[in-house]
């Protein structure tokens, strides 16, 4: 499914976008997207918000770390890995699979 333009996004830059009612953060990391779940398991935060640095977002509220290409938490009160989608870029779209 299209969720955005491939346009709209430069590398070191992230969008949040709402895709089939999940909030998803769409990061591009050295020329790569990657698509993570965009609210911290902690607790209410949106991770579109946070600091991103290299591979990693950092939760705004609750300074859990997450590698944005696996999802998997770092350190801090994450409570668990995020999920993350498939990306694919077709032509100027951004497609993503939410399975």
């Amino acid at each position: 499914m299209p969720v955005c333009k491939l346009s709209a996004i430069s590398d070191g830059e992230h969008l949040a976008l709402n895709v089939e009612g999940k909030a998803v953060g769409i990061f591009m990391i050295e020329g790569q997207l990657h698509a993570i779940e965009d609210i911290c398991p902690h607790a209410y935060a949106l991770l579109s918000e946070g600091f991103v640095e290299g591979r990693t977002v950092e939760c705004p509220l609750h300074e859990a770390i997450f590698d944005i290409p696996t999802g998997k938490l770092q350190s801090g009160p994450g409570c668990r890995d995020l999920n993350t989608y498939e990306v694919r870029v077709e032509g100027d779209d951004v497609l993503l699979h939410m399975a």
